[in-house]
C-alpha cells in the first residue's frame, strides 16, 4: 500500500503570500462548523480546525465571521468577531491551525440583504433597496454615514482577529453579501460616492491596514450567474485591478455563485471556474486563488497549470481532513471522496457534519454518534467477522475491521457493491454516490478484503464467522392501487428508466410526501431518457421540499423549461388503462391525468436475512436492515460496529 513514486507535484510546492510561508498550495476556503455558542467559537470548534490543520493544507480560512450585529442569527452560531470579549474563544480557534502547521486567516463577511433565511433581530441593509431574490423584503439603503460604520465594523473585526492570534483576514467581498452588493451593478444603483463600486472595498481594506500593518488582506469575490448579476467575470476582469490599484492587497480568492448556488451538488462534476484561470491570470497581477469544486488531484494540477498559485476547497477537508496530507503523497486513492450530496454539511443540526465522514461528531462526541443493533448476545470467543451487505454500512465496518487487521469477510447477493448508494447514483446528476462505493471498494481490496459478490451463504458458510453483521439494507414496497396502468417502483424505475420511456413518454411520478431524493431522480431520470411529459404528484404542499436550500435551487435550475408539471395535496386513488384518478387531499375533488406509466415512490422496509445462528455466534445489524435511514446512519452505524468487534477482539476474557 506504499504510493508508487510519482513526478513532484505543483501543488506541494510551498508559496510566500506577504511574508508568510504556506508549506503548498492548497488552501482549505471558508466554511464553519456552527460548533459556536452565543456567537463565540467553542472547544468542539478549534477541536474541528486542529484535526484540518493537521492534515496538511497550506493555508486555513475560517468562515461563518460576521462583523457587526446586524448579521446576527437568532441560534448565534456565527462568530461575532466585533466583540473584545469573546478573544480567548478566537484565540483557541487561530492557535488550533496554526499548531496544526498551517497560516491562520479568517473570513470577515457582513450579509447585507441575505439573512440566510432567518429572522434577523434587525433590518437587512444594502447598497440600495433592490430586494434578492431570496428574501420577501427589500432591505434597508446605508446612508453615507452608515456605510462608514460598515467601515469601522470590519477594521474592529480584523484588528480584534490578529489580536487573537490570525496571521490575516480574507474579505467575503462575494456570494451577493454586502461587499458584493456595493461591487455589483445590479445592486449598487447609488449616485454618491460609494456609487463607485469599488469605493467601499477600498475604504475597507485601509481602514484594516491602518490596524495590522503588512499582514495579508485577502479578498473573496465570485461570479454571479446570469446576465443580470451585474457581477461576471467581465465585471471581475475590470473592477479587481482597479481596486488593487486604489487599496492594495495581498491576494484575491475567485469563486461562483450566489446562496444557494455556491455550495454546488453532485450536478456539478468539474471545477466552475477552471476554464477562466487563464483569463483571470492575464487579468491580475497579484497572487490568485480558485476555488469552488476541486477535489481531483488532476483538475488541482490544471489550475495551477493554468496560472493559479493556490486551490482552494471547503467540502473535500470535511470529507477527509487528511486530504492536502494524502494526495501530495501520492495517495490520492485512498483519499475519502466529498460527494457533494449537500446533506451534513448544510443543515448544521446542531453543528455541521458530513454524510460520509463519521469521524464528524457533534459537540461533546468524537465521532458521529450510532448504535449498531445487537441481535444476539455475545456467544464465545471473538473471531473472523462475516459482514452480509455490501453497501455503504457494510463496507465502511470491513474496512474499518480491515485497518485493525481483523479477518473480515463481505457477502453480497447482488452482482455489484454498492447497494442503496449504487442504485441512486443511476439517476442522471447523482454521480457522487458512485465515487464513494468505488472508494470503499478500491479501499477493501488494497487491504485483501474478501468481498464475495453474487453470494447468499448458508448456515454452513457462516459456521467459521465468530462475529457476524448484518448491513443487508431494505427493499422498497410496491404502493397498491387498483386499475390497469403500468406501474413501477421508484427503485425499478431507476434501473430500467432508459428502457422504460421510450415506449412510455407520458410519466407520472406519485411521491410519498417527504420530498426527497427517490421522487426527484424519477422525475430527472425521465426526462433525461426523453419523456414527453412528466407529471409530479404529491400529497404534500410542495415540489423538492424535502432537499436542502441548495440542492432545491440547483434543482430548479436544472428543470428550468423541462416539460414538468407538478400536482401538490393530490394522491393516485385508481389507475386506467391510460391514465390515472386523483383525488384532492382536501376537497377529495376527483380529476384524470393521462400517463403511459405510474412511477410510485413507496415505503422502505428492513430486509435481513432468514438466518438462525450458532451458540458460538455474535450477530448485529447496521444501516437500513435496522431501519431505512440516510447514507449517514449506515456509514457511522457500520464504523461503530466495527469498533465494538475490535474492542471485543483486545478485551480479556
Amino acid at each position: 500500500m506504499t504510493p508508487s513514486p510519482r513526478t513532484p507535484l505543483a501543488l506541494a510546492a510551498p508559496f510566500t503570500l506577504a511574508g508568510l510561508t504556506l508549506r503548498n498550495r492548497l488552501v482549505a476556503t471558508a466554511h464553519a462548523t456552527a460548533a459556536v455558542s452565543d456567537g463565540a467559537p467553542t472547544q468542539t470548534d478549534a477541536g474541528y480546525w486542529r484535526r484540518l490543520a493537521q492534515g496538511g493544507p497550506g493555508m486555513v480560512i475560517t468562515g461563518g465571521t460576521a462583523v457587526a450585529p446586524e448579521s446576527t442569527l437568532p441560534r448565534r452560531y456565527l462568530t461575532e468577531a466585533w466583540r473584545p470579549e469573546i478573544e480567548d474563544a478566537i484565540r483557541r480557534r487561530a492557535e488550533a491551525i496554526a499548531d496544526g502547521g498551517a497560516v491562520a486567516v479568517a473570513q470577515l463577511v457582513h450579509l447585507g440583504r441575505e439573512t440566510l433565511g432567518a429572522g434577523t433581530y434587525y433590518a437587512p441593509v444594502s447598497a440600495a433597496a433592490v430586494r434578492s431574490p431570496r428574501e420577501a423584503t427589500a432591505p434597508h439603503p446605508l446612508s453615507a454615514e452608515e456605510v462608514r460604520g460598515v467601515v469601522d465594523a470590519f477594521r474592529i473585526s480584523a484588528a480584534n482577529s490578529v489580536q487573537a492570534g490570525f496571521h490575516g483576514v480574507e474579505l467575503h467581498a462575494g456570494h451577493g453579501y454586502l461587499l458584493a452588493q456595493f461591487l455589483s451593478r445590479a445592486t449598487n444603483t447609488r449616485d454618491d460616492a460609494y456609487g463607485d463600486r469599488i469605493a467601499l472595498l477600498a475604504q475597507v481594506i485601509d481602514a484594516i491596514r491602518s490596524e495590522i500593518g503588512e499582514l495579508p488582506i485577502g479578498v473573496r469575490v465570485s461570479a454571479e450567474p446570469g446576465e443580470g448579476s451585474g457581477l461576471g467575470l467581465d465585471d471581475l476582469t475590470e473592477l479587481l485591478p482597479r481596486l488593487c490599484a486604489a487599496s492594495p492587497f495581498a491576494y484575491v480568492n475567485v469563486t461562483t455563485g450566489v446562496r444557494n448556488t455556491y455550495v454546488p451538488g453532485m450536478a456539478t462534476t468539474r471545477p466552475p471556474l477552471l476554464a477562466a484561470v487563464a483569463r483571470l491570470r492575464s487579468a491580475l497581477a497579484l497572487p490568485l486563488l480558485v476555488s469552488q469544486g476541486f477535489r481531483s488531484v488532476a483538475d488541482i494540477e490544471r489550475a495551477l497549470d493554468s496560472g493559479a498559485d493556490l486551490v482552494g476547497m471547503a467540502r473535500p477537508f470535511m470529507a477527509d481532513p487528511d486530504f492536502a496530507r494524502k494526495v501530495i503523497a501520492g495517495d490520492e486513492r485512498s483519499v475519502r471522496p466529498c460527494t457533494g450530496c449537500n446533506e451534513g454539511c448544510r443543515t448544521f443540526e446542531p453543528t455541521g457534519s458530513c454524510s460520509v465522514n463519521p469521524e464528524l461528531g457533534p459537540p461533546g462526541a468524537a465521532t458521529r454518534p450510532a448504535v449498531p443493533l445487537l441481535l444476539t448476545r455475545p456467544g464465545g470467543r471473538s473471531g473472523p467477522v462475516a459482514v452480509l451487505g455490501a453497501g455503504p454500512g457494510g463496507m465502511e465496518c470491513a474496512l474499518a475491521l480491515a485497518r485493525s487487521r481483523a479477518e473480515v469477510t463481505v457477502f453480497d447477493t447482488a452482482r455489484h457493491a454498492g447497494g442503496q448508494a449504487r442504485l441512486a447514483s443511476l439517476a442522471p446528476h447523482r454521480p457522487g454516490w458512485q465515487k464513494f462505493v468505488d472508494y470503499q471498494r478500491e479501499q477493501l481490496a488494497d487491504f485483501g478484503v474478501r468481498v464475495l459478490l453474487g453470494s447468499s451463504p448458508g448456515p454452513a458458510d457462516l459456521e467459521a464467522y465468530a462475529e457476524i453483521v448484518f448491513a443487508t439494507g431494505a427493499e422498497e414496497e410496491s404502493v397498491s392501487l387498483p386499475g390497469e396502468l403500468r406501474t413501477l417502483t421508484s427503485s425499478d424505475f431507476l434501473r430500467r428508466y432508459a428502457d422504460v420511456v421510450p415506449d412510455a413518454p407520458v410519466v407520472a411520478v406519485l411521491d410519498d410526501g417527504f420530498g426527497w431524493w427517490q421522487g426527484i431522480s424519477a422525475v430527472e431520470s425521465a426526462l433525461a431518457a426523453g419523456a414527453r411529459e412528466v407529471t409530479f404528484i404529491t400529497p404534500s404542499t410542495g415540489f423538492a421540499t424535502g432537499l436542502s436550500p441548495e440542492n432545491r435551487t440547483q434543482l430548479m435550475n436544472r428543470l428550468t423549461g423541462a416539460p414538468l408539471r407538478v400536482v401538490a395535496l393530490s394522491s393516485v386513488i385508481s389507475t386506467t388503462a391510460d391514465g390515472v384518478r386523483l383525488g384532492h387531499a382536501l376537497d377529495g375533488r376527483e380529476t384524470s391525468l393521462a400517463a403511459d406509466v405510474l412511477v410510485t415512490v413507496g415505503e422502505r422496509v428492513p430486509r435481513r436475512p432468514d438466518f438462525s445462528p450458532a451458540a458460538h455466534q455474535t450477530v448485529r445489524a447496521v444501516g437500513d436492515c435496522v431501519v431505512p435511514r440516510r447514507i449517514a446512519h449506515a456509514v457511522a452505524e457500520g464504523r461503530a460496529a466495527a469498533e465494538a468487534l475490535a474492542a471485543r477482539a483486545t478485551r480479556p476474557l
